[in-house]
């Protein structure tokens, strides 16, 4: 008897589709919001009920055997045929509804993503933000998360990008107090004699060395100091105790630059370079409640 579709059936394969594209059980299982162990029954199900093996297993990784990858090739289609059906009908009932999963940069995160929220969880209010502030560069698409928001410097080349709001700058800052211990470097080559307070991207060994430019182009100089963090919230409040000099942007310094709790330093050497993108993978059809998000970012007039 050729196999047939009823609603359990059809559940079954959204659970394979989502273990095979994640290529594991815990973060398919996150997605669709049920345990790893119930998803891994209901994979057995369907393996029993079609008498063939979809996935193979390991300890530390997934895989579709050749049939998997077949059935995987033909339900891709048909999937995305069905979730422009429903998003279709979605959007002829003037409602929008889903999920975006979006991975920010913490600054991003605060100063671009959480002050348009409110206005568009008024206008939307069956799409949920699931928003990962998180300072690590991660493969959006492997991660799961269907946008972005990193600085350009970090974007992959094979995304679309569309800029967040204007320029930027990076500048050694330290508080008064310390200036007035440890005087201040009169050249960005000097600050290898001062305690500098080192930032690390999340995910990689070395810190950052910080950027200068001069007429003949961008430099680097790589700092000491007693302190590395991963963070850059920690970077501003150890900076703030005093405790070194940091490179933090405008952004992140304005308002104790403003209010003289840090005072900026080597201002000639800090040239403006391009801020935040919105990064998100080329794609036949945007969902709905996406487009809605970026749509809500553009009207904030957040995008130029």
């Amino acid at each position: 008897m050729t196999p047939t579709v009823h609603g359990a059936e059809y559940a079954q394969l959204v659970a394979f589709v989502a273990v095979a594209e994640q290529a594991g059980f815990s973060r398919a299982a996150e997605t669709l919001g049920v345990t790893p162990s119930a998803l891994s029954q209901t994979i057995r199900a369907l393996e029993e009920r079609l008498g063939v093996q979809l996935l193979n297993r390991t300890t530390r990784s997934v895989a579709t055997t050749p049939a998997g990858a077949a059935l995987l090739e033909r339900l891709r289609p048909a999937m995305a045929e069905i979730g422009d059906a429903v998003s279709g009908a979605a959007r002829a009932g003037g409602r929008i509804a889903g999920t975006v999963r979006v991975h920010a940069a913490r600054v991003a995160a605060e100063r671009r993503v959480l002050p348009m929220l409110p206005a568009f969880h008024a206008a939307h209010p069956d799409v949920v933000i699931d928003l990962t502030a998180d300072d690590a560069v991660v493969d959006p698409v492997a991660g799961g998360f269907d946008l972005a928001i990193r600085p350009g410097e970090v974007v992959e080349k094979d995304m679309i990008a569309v800029r967040l709001g204007g320029e930027h700058r990076q500048m050694p800052v330290a508080t008064p107090g310390f200036i007035a211990r440890h005087g201040r470097p009169e050249t960005p080559e000097a600050l290898t004699d001062f305690d500098c307070i080192r930032w690390r991207w999340r995910g990689r060994s070395l810190p950052y060395d910080w950027e200068f430019h001069r007429a003949d182009g961008w430099f680097a100089v790589s700092v000491e100091g007693p302190l590395i963090l991963d963070d850059r919230r920690l970077m501003l409040d150890a900076c703030l105790a005093g405790i070194g000099i940091a490179f933090l942007t405008d952004e992140e310094a304005g308002t104790f630059l403003a209010d003289g709790r840090l005072v900026a330093m080597l201002e000639p050497w800090c040239a403006p370079y391009p801020g935040f993108f919105l990064c998100y993978p080329r794609q036949r059809r945007m969902p709905p409640a996406m487009r809605a998000f970026i749509d809500a970012l553009r009207a904030a007039s957040v995008i130029v």
